[in-house]
Formats: structure tokens, sequence, C-alpha cells
């Protein structure tokens, strides 16, 4: 068996790869591990999505319904329920194992990476006490309570202020639980600045920075846990402990790429993303394998995302038909409070490129200066820079005679 573009994923990125590819004249197969196509997208029910993409705010199962539609109306083979075991990058093939197909063999031109990300756990982040219920990963308890219709509890403390953390913030207030707060390890927030304001602010709901959990109290089922502040070097003040009763702790303490698949492959990993070091056509280092997504690195607008898969669709179709021009090459590079820049490789030619970037601290009245061959080539000022909040700038391609250096002046 063998396509011109196979994507592992079915998520908004997998989807968005899987339609330009198709829109390219090539061959696309998806391999999605759950049941369905959208993947995360289908316990997301709050709205806030499609604004840019779209043009109209949309929930999340209505989002991913958009690209579902377009997916079953192509010749697009979607294989659900799908386990990817191996890549093979001499031969260009991939092994996986389907309910419908049983082990499978299949040879591709171009294979995209699209596996989304998981989150981090209690035993990550060496969480100390005891093992009760009533501990779970923000997400787990979204997919309980949105999919499986299930109350996780009655009183609840969220740690960490990622968007995920701050939307189930108010979905527990939704569901009658009393939200007693939200800890936040740094002293700014990882979410976007319209999630603190509609799910916290709107609510009531205290967000204390530079807070995090020392213990976790109950055997059976959480009864409390301890929080204390933290000092520069993120250490708690033990002697400052305070108890909160509860009965539920949601974390929200950061996403990891599901990049566990290509471990040992050789493809260039940037160790600020955890995802695979591209050129603008999200082509890892490995030739005629590309990264879009939550897998290459963490996007707070499923809008992004599914750009991003675009662009990566376009280019394995351009791939596999041996028409992906590529051109000069030269590094973007990340300096002086920019903490990375995405893509790392720009090629030098007609047209444009979006850089997208996150900053490392908070920054006021900054000004971003694009560099090329030592002249700036692009300066925008922002009134407020957060890391919690991916920017992008365009840059001339006809401009570039040199690697891309993006630097702030506070």
């Amino acid at each position: 068996m063998k396509y011109d573009v196979v994507i592992i994923g079915g998520g908004p990125a997998g989807m968005a790869a899987a339609i330009s590819a198709y829109e390219q004249g090539s061959s696309v197969a998806v391999f999605e591990r759950d049941t369905r196509l959208g993947g995360i997208l289908n316990q997301c029910i709050h709205n806030g999505f499609g604004l840019h993409y779209f043009k109209e705010e949309l929930t999340g199962p209505e989002y991913a319904e958009r690209f579902r539609a377009k997916v079953k109306d192509s010749n697009i083979a979607v294989y659900l329920e799908a386990m990817v075991l191996t890549i093979d990058k001499e031969n260009m093939t991939i092994t996986a194992i389907t309910p419908s197909c049983g082990f499978m063999e299949v040879e591709a031109g171009a294979i995209i990476l699209a596996m989304g990300c998981r989150e981090r756990t209690a035993g990550a982040i060496n969480l100390t006490g005891t093992r009760p219920a009533g501990v779970y990963t923000a997400g787990m308890a979204q997919r309980l309570s949105n999919i499986n219709g299930y109350m996780v509890g009655k009183k609840v403390v969220v740690l960490g202020s990622g968007d995920i953390g701050l939307i189930m913030a108010r979905r527990m207030t939704f569901e009658g639980a009393e939200v007693k707060m939200v800890l936040e390890l740094m002293p700014y927030s990882s979410g976007l600045k319209r999630n603190i304001v509609q799910c916290l602010d709107d609510y009531n709901i205290p967000l204390k920075y530079s807070y995090t959990v020392t213990r976790i109290v109950g055997r059976k089922r959480v009864e409390g846990i301890f929080i204390a502040p933290v000092d520069e070097k993120l250490r708690p003040f033990t002697d400052k402990e305070e108890y909160v009763e509860c009965d539920t702790l949601l974390l929200s303490v950061g996403l990891i790429p599901e990049n566990d698949l290509v471990s040992g492959m050789g493809i260039e990993m940037s160790p600020i993303t955890a995802g695979a070091v591209v050129d603008e056509n999200r082509q890892t280092s490995l030739k005629g394998i590309f990264s879009a997504g939550n897998v290459l690195h963490v996007h707070d607008l499923v809008d992004n995302v599914s750009a991003e898969g675009a662009i990566a669709g376009v280019a394995a179709a351009k791939y596999a038909k041996g028409e992906l021009i590529e051109g000069k090459a030269y590094a973007a590079i990340a300096e002086k409070g920019v903490r990375y820049v995405l893509p790392q490789k720009v090629y030098s030619g007609a047209g444009k490129v979006k850089l997208y970037f996150r900053v490392g601290a908070v920054y006021k009245n900054a000004r971003l200066i694009v560099a090329s061959g030592g002249e700036n080539v692009v300066t925008k000022k922002y009134m407020i820079l957060s890391p919690g909040e991916m920017e992008s700038v365009e840059l001339d391609k006809s401009k570039i005679n040199g690697d891309i250096v993006l630097s702030l002046e506070v």
C-alpha cells in the first residue's frame, strides 16, 4: 500500500495538512488513534475557536466538524483507532495496527508528524504526598466532564494557569463546584489574557502568582493541600505554608509534544520547544518528514495549528512529487528576550514568510527587532509581550541576506 502523503495524527493540524495535500492532487492517508478525527477539539465544548481561520466564533467540536466534513468529502483514506508502531526513515514506510486492517505496512512519498502533545502529570513535577483519588490533569478532568458526564469534584484547586486550567476553573464553576483558587508557580500566567478575564475574573476566582502546592493531604481521596509562596528561584517558603481544604486538585502545569515515536530517528530536536527543528516548509532535518501543530511547538490558538498544518500539507505534497523548491537557507535565531523562534530555518527568494516567537518574560513597551545579515529589516512595537501568548512577524524574503536574528529592545 502506498500514498503520496501519510499523516500521523488526525487532530486540527493533521486534518488541515491532509486537506491541503489532497488539494495539491496527492493521495493522502491519515492515521488517528482515537475513534474519530478532531483530537483534543472534541472535548473542548467552550467557544473561542475559529476567529482567525473561519472569521467566526465556534466551539471545539464545531471547529473540528468543519474539517471532518472536508475530509469526508474527499478521497482521503482515514484509519481510526490506529496505532503507528514504527517509521522507517530509509524506505519511508510506516507500520501500524488498526482494527479494520490489522497489521499494516504503508509506503509514503512524504510523512507529516501531527501527534499533538500530552500533559505533565503529578509525577512529572515531583508533587509530594500520598496518591489519593481526586488528582487529575486538567485535560483528563475536561474529558471526564465534557464527554463522560462525570463530576470530578466539589471543592477544587487548580495548579497552573495554562489555558486549559483556566477554562476548567470556569467549567467546574458552571457544574456547581467551588473553585477556591488557581495557583501559578511563575510571576506571570502561561495562559491567554482573555482566558484570565473570562474564566477567572468574571467568576471571582482568585489567581495567586508565585505560589505552588507543597503537599497533598488524604489517603483514599484528597482532603486538602498545603500551598506556599516561592522565591525568585522557585523554591517554596515552607515556613509560610497554608492549608486549603479541597477534594480535587487539577494540574495545568505544561504540555509535552508527543515525539516518542520519532525518538532515535536522528531528527534534530529543539531543547526549548521539545519539538523538531524545521524549515519554513515545516520539514525536519530528515528529508521528506514534516512536523506541524502541537507536536512541533505548543500553540495557544487552534487557528495557528491549522495554518501550520496547511503549510506542511502543501510542502509534503510538493516533496512527494519532487517539486519542493528550497533555495539558500538561513538560520532564524532567538536572542535578547526572545525565547524561541519558529521556523528555525528560512529560505531566501520571493514572497513572504511568517515567523512565530515567544518571549521569556513579561515585557512592556518593547520593540522587536528582526535583523538579517547585520541589518534591521523589521521593527515592531508592542505594548506588552507575555510568555503565555505566541506572537508572529511577517518577513519579506527578498530582504534576507544572512542569518535572521530576533531580539527585543526594552
